[in-house]
């Protein structure tokens, strides 16, 4: 749904409703009560000083629904009512007839006054064909399953009433489901509490009011925890158990099972007359340590109905845990129905079952389907949160590991740590108040931005609790304006950390982000612009996606639209904005934690945009042909852009000062992005390219693959990175200190290029010949020493000063005084067990084992059976017995190899002889 159809529709809805209303003078001898609303639909009439909502509207179905804090408001306010009546019973229709609730017959002379066809009834049974039923909220217990079916229909209905009473009398009982009012009004997401509300003069706002006061929390749920958790002291999440981190923002949410730290794998709320509980992996719900856990959330999904218990049939509960259930697909006759997150079918369906009163268990990650669906968004794609978000829950991509977490002591719940619109709320009223939140309250802002930036991603326009914290946050960025994070000016405390990410996440949200745009970003430089600037594609990709340049770019806030040939749309094509996609978790952070948009191709034309701004690139899916398509993009900056055999040194010299400050370098088998000041004087490209163009097909030779790779690899500078000096991956991510040496090919051959060849190396290394993680950081350097000493022409001890002879002799020292634990044997050392073998056989050795690697399909998952047959492999290759070198190193060598390569003449000279 459209940001305009949402807008529309609740404002148009509270503006028709408020017609010709100044205030509400709530002052008199009547108390009303404070109604929570929850879902997606319901909103806000009038709200108090205290943030207490004291009327409000939804719809449920085809239908609509008031509610009013107090019976007495039908009297009170009869402009109101008429406005409620003609707005219920929906424009255009000719349906006059309303049917109203002889408890409060007295409504009546004014709506007949006001030229409705009002009539007093019994009930709602004995109302006949009207358009709107009038009632109060305490006699509708009997009629509910009707007027809930004539809501969904399409039927108005206005309720009034207060539930503080009824409370008082009933101390016992769950006011949510059990008082009479919301289990009508309740499916729209509108219930009576037993809080009073503060009464006075109400001025009536021209918009939807969304105080920061009213981002409350709806219920106490000690109640509900104490029948969850009976009998519960832990929750065992082992056995190779990742969940994803569940995200709680609706009011009538809250954890069950949380980590240490307050994040949370288990959670439930209410939604409608219902409730849901969720897990963050589907296997603990078939774990025999969680039966008792199971029986109790079944029971309290149940409501005391002990109704059908339905199981999606690929997902089988534990058969030995006594629940007694049918393997069936969604009915609505279940009582409690169990699904997986990752199935999409029902979506609508099972919220009404819930919203009406069912029970939903689901359980279900995230971060593994977020892995495999580049440039889709978790919050709002997965088919998990399309049932969720509705039910103030949601799923997210970032993991909790494994382990066995402790329930706490008490269920008392602490809504000011653990729920993500309290901590809001006291955030924005110390920002509106123009106070500092206080030193031991700053670990809660870490938290909230993660939340924030989570619950803006899902952005749900249709619900007025999403515009709510969307229009908080506009109001706290507006206020306090953004951090212009930089390496001269790095971001270090929470609250500036919050502010930046929430900045980020906010423009991409935000219904009019050009306004929102001076907030964050100020000083935006002005660049020169060019127009329907046409991009050739041509692409053949192999099991990975590619990155496509376009050598263009977008500045901070620019928008610009791209024409998009229609054989690559809806095929999983993506527009990327950025070339910097590190995601940083530091605690100094000299840019944003993201600075890269992705768009999923889905139309001809795509608006595309990124606050950061960045390089303009199409990302092409794997195993993916297209050659010749055009993509037009209407606007855009250029940038600096050589390719090989394309762009002529004359034409370099042209495009070397083009404005963008990013440039970029495509070689035969590798891409360069540098900030464009680096290679602003770059005379020569083509001796840059040749260098590189060696440098890879030295790559290519030691790892005997073809020379012309099946996907160029990338290397991108950045300001700052996610891990280490620089890092490996698709790119290679480097700091933007190192970018220069890239391009002075004379200084490479002589002082080598140990770091870059290091991560290029890193992208070689495969499962099958890798001992992770003794071998993570050794065998990548195969390809640095191997490139410096055959290609640069570098002498391996100038390239590393690790290689130094006399280095290396005390690294194999240090590990034998050790008593040679594998558990030492990495890094150097590991490294050192290598070049022996190369020193021995050379490098057309390595050449042969890894092309003998690459006809090998079925090989051991454990380092014991992988190093075993690397042990095997490389034997056999040299012709000759290695097991007593290896053995000498510590590998676990087994029989069963010795006995396989016993007809080998051994190794009888090697250099470890000496240790043993």
């Amino acid at each position: 749904m459209s940001i305009q159809t949402t807008k529309s529709y609740h404002e148009g809805a509270y503006l028709s409703l408020m017609r010709g209303l100044k205030e509400l003078d709530t002052n008199g001898p009547s108390v009303p009560c404070d109604l929570v609303l929850n879902g997606d639909h319901a909103f806000p009439l009038a709200i108090n000083s205290q943030g207490q909502v004291l009327m409000a509207a939804s719809r449920y179905g085809r239908g609509k629904i008031v509610v009013l804090g107090h019976e007495s408001y039908l009297y009170a306010f009869p402009d109101l009512v008429e406005n409620a009546v003609t707005w219920l019973r929906g424009e255009g229709s000719d349906n006059l007839s309303v049917g109203v609730c002889s408890s409060i017959k007295a409504v009546t002379d004014n709506l007949i006054k006001s030229g409705f066809k009002a009539k007093v009834v019994g009930s709602f049974s004995d109302s006949g064909e009207v358009g709107v039923y009038v009632t109060d909220a305490y006699g509708v217990e009997e009629d509910a399953i009707d007027l809930v079916a004539f809501l969904k229909a399409g039927g108005g209905v206005l309720i009034a009433g207060q539930a503080w009473h009824w409370a008082s009398t009933k101390p016992n009982e769950n006011i949510i489901l059990q008082f009479p009012g919301n289990k009508v009004s309740g499916v729209a997401g509108i219930y009576f509490t037993a809080r009073y509300g503060k009464v006075e003069i109400l001025p009536v706002s021209p918009q939807i009011p969304s105080p920061w006061m009213s981002l409350r929390i709806g219920k106490d749920f000690k109640d509900d925890l104490d029948i969850l958790l009976e009998g519960i002291s832990e929750f065992d999440l082992t056995d190779g158990i990742i969940a994803s981190e569940a995200l709680i923002h609706g009011p009538l949410a809250f954890p069950i099972g949380t980590t240490e730290e307050g994040r949370t794998f288990l959670a439930g709320s209410y939604y409608g007359r219902g409730r849901v509980v969720v897990i963050t992996h589907e296997y603990p719900l078939k774990s025999e340590k969680l039966v008792s856990f199971w029986k109790n959330a079944i029971d309290w999904l149940d409501q005391g109905r002990k109704g059908i218990v339905g199981v999606e049939p690929n997902l089988k509960l534990l058969s030995k845990s006594g629940l007694k259930y049918e393997e069936t697909a969604f009915r609505k006759d279940l009582s409690v129905f169990v699904y997986p997150a990752w199935k999409e079918d029902h979506v609508e369906e099972i919220q009404d079952f819930v919203a009406e009163g069912g029970g939903l268990l689901i359980g279900g990650h995230v971060w593994n389907w977020a892995n495999k669906n580049f440039g889709l968004n978790p919050l709002t794609d997965f088919s998990g949160n399309k049932i969720l978000n509705k039910m103030g829950l949601s799923l997210l991509p970032a993991t909790i590991d494994q382990g066995s977490y402790k329930v706490p002591m008490s269920t008392q719940t602490k809504e000011d740590n653990n729920h993500f619109r309290h901590v809001l709320s006291r955030f924005a009223g110390l920002v509106t108040k123009g106070e500092e939140l206080p030193m031991h309250e700053e670990k809660q802002l870490k938290k909230l931005e993660m939340e924030c930036a989570n619950f803006l991603m899902t952005k749900a326009y249709g619900s007025y609790s999403y515009k709510q914290v969307l229009s908080i946050l506009t109001d706290i960025l507006k206020k306090l304006g953004m951090p212009q994070v930089s390496v001269k000016n790095p971001v270090k405390n929470p609250k500036d950390h919050l502010l930046l990410s929430v900045g980020t996440e906010l423009y991409k949200a935000s219904p009019d982000p050009d306004a929102l745009l001076p907030y964050l970003i100020k000083d935006i430089p002005v660049l020169p612009v060019v127009k329907g600037q046409r991009i050739r594609i041509t692409v053949n990709t192999a099991d990975e996606n590619e990155w496509i340049s376009t050598g263009l770019y977008l500045s901070p806030g620019m928008k610009t639209e791209m024409i998009i040939p229609a054989n690559i749309v809806n095929k999983n094509w993506t527009i990327q904005i950025g070339c910097q996609t590190d995601y940083l978790e530091h605690e100094e952070l000299k840019r944003a934690r993201s600075v890269c948009e992705r768009f999923p191709v889905t139309a001809e034309k795509m608006e595309v945009w990124n606050l950061w701004g960045g390089l303009i690139y199409l990302v092409a899916p794997p195993n993916t042909k297209v050659e010749g398509a055009e993509v037009i993009v209407q606007m855009a900056v250029l940038a600096p852009y050589y390719k090989s055999g394309v762009t002529t040194a004359a034409d370099w010299l042209l495009q070397r000062t083009a404005p963008a400050p990013w440039a970029e370098f495509e070689f035969e088998n590798i891409i360069f992005t540098v900030p464009s000041d680096v290679v602003k004087k770059l005379e020569r490209p083509d001796e840059v390219a040749a260098l590189w163009n060696d440098v890879m097909k030295g790559i290519a030779d030691l790892a005997a693959i073809p020379q012309t790779f099946s996907r160029k690899e990338r290397i991108v500078a950045d300001e700052q990175i996610s891990a280490g000096w620089m890092h490996a991956g698709y790119p290679v991510m480097i700091t933007t200190y190192s970018a220069a040496e890239i391009f002075r090919p004379d200084d490479a051959r002589t002082e080598g290029l140990w770091g870059e060849i290091h991560e290029l190396g890193h992208n070689q290394q495969r499962s099958c010949w890798e001992f992770r993680p003794n071998t993570t950081e050794a065998t990548c350097n195969l390809w640095s020493v191997y490139v410096h000493e055959e290609v640069l022409g570098l002498n391996r001890e100038k390239a590393h000063s690790s290689m130094i002879l006399t280095n290396r002799k005390n690294t194999v020292d240090e590990y034998v005084k050790g008593g040679k634990k594998l558990s030492d044997w990495n890094v150097w050392t590991a490294l050192e067990t290598y070049l022996q073998l190369q020193g021995k056989f050379g490098w057309d050795a390595f050449k042969k084992v890894f092309a003998a690697y690459q006809k090998i399909s079925n090989y051991p998952s454990d380092n014991n059976g992988k190093m075993n047959l690397y042990a095997e492999t490389f034997s056999q290759t040299v012709g000759m017995n290695l097991s007593a070198f290896f053995k000498s190193w510590s590998w676990p060598i087994d029989r069963a190899t010795e006995e396989k390569l016993c007809k080998l003449p051994p190794w009888s000279d090697h250099p470890m002889l000496k240790y043993d």
